[in-house]
């Protein structure tokens, strides 16, 4: 089985008493873990992956809960370092009753962004391991030349590299830079995931096959459009095949973590396969996005984010329950 590392993000999402109001009118919060990289990283542990989480956390409690969390799910600790420079990142969370969301974000700087080349240096990765990462801790910040050296070292080893932007604006000094910094790394990337919501900001492109097609550069030979609840799309380099997958109507209660579950579950997957991740049968990219949009679609009826996360056979009696097993 390939080792599946994410890389980034791993902080404390506090997560609302109260739905329906906004985020200053919150009167109490619950905390829970959270972070793409890390959700993503227990996602395909708690499916039955073998994950490792590359990052760093403070010197703190809430650093202390965190990789714990991360243990107690099944991800692989060892590259996680920790620093008494800055503490852990923090994330408030407002919810509507639809279960979409809005963040205030702690961390200036939060330990995840000192996340430096050489801690990349203990890692061992081997062919065919996946690494996977987002854009948050993308910002110009140590942790960015960090990825840089992972993803290189990965690609080196002969491994498979994962992009998920994953758009955090109130993160970034402006949305163009962003946008550019998104850009830039997509070509070092050999699949990418992106949501429909984010597909324009990034590309610059309102006809979504332009915009898709726009996103096959350098290495990029995949492409995962997801739709929220109404499934996603799968594309190959050169409209070598195109699939559709629809989701799972649910009554979602909190979105967060739902697009990190969907690519973890993903992930998963294709740690369990040993041919080329970039040439596999239509009929088998069907069924890895119907697995990938049940898992997604589980997450939102929890709160939280890595708490949310199912396991593998809640999963398959989901799909089954639903005539699609």
């Amino acid at each position: 089985m390939r080792t599946v590392y994410t890389i980034g993000e791993a902080l404390i999402d506090f997560i609302p008493a109260e739905t329906g109001v906004a985020l200053k009118e919150v009167s109490a919060f619950s905390k829970a873990a959270g972070g793409a990289p890390a959700n993503a990283a227990c996602t395909v542990a708690k499916l039955g992956g073998r994950s490792a989480f590359i990052g760093k956390l403070g010197v703190d409690s809430f650093g202390d809960f965190l990789v714990e969390t991360l243990e107690k799910a099944g991800v692989d600790t060892r590259y996680v370092s920790r620093t008494s420079e800055a503490n852990t990142a923090l994330a408030f969370v407002s919810l509507q009753a639809d279960g979409s969301r809005d963040f205030a974000f702690y961390r200036k700087p939060s330990a995840d962004m000192l996340l430096n080349e050489a801690d990349i240096e203990a890692c061992r990765f081997g062919a065919g391991d996946v690494l996977h990462y987002g854009s948050v801790d993308l910002i110009d910040a140590p942790v960015k030349y960090a990825h840089i050296r992972a993803i290189d070292a990965v690609k080196h080893a002969g491994g498979f590299i994962s992009f998920d932007p994953n758009v955090r604006l109130p993160l970034w000094e402006s949305a163009e830079a962003c946008r550019q910094t998104i850009l830039a790394f997509i070509p070092r990337s050999h699949s990418i995931k992106i949501s429909d919501e984010e597909l324009v900001f990034i590309t610059g492109i309102a006809d979504e096959a332009e915009a898709i097609a726009s996103l096959f550069v350098g290495d990029v030979a995949s492409v995962l459009l997801t739709r929220g609840p109404c499934g996603a799309t799968w594309f190959t380099a050169g409209g070598a095949s195109s699939v559709s997958v629809p989701g799972y109507e649910v009554k979602a209660v909190d979105t967060t973590g739902a697009g990190d579950s969907f690519i973890g579950a993903l992930l998963f997957q294709f740690s369990r396969e040993a041919g080329d991740l970039l040439r596999l049968p239509e009929e088998q990219m069907v069924r890895m996005l119907a697995f990938a949009n049940a898992a997604a679609a589980l997450t939102t009826t929890r709160h939280g984010a890595i708490p949310a996360l199912p396991v593998h056979d809640e999963v398959i009696r989901f799909m089954e329950a639903r005539g699609r097993g």
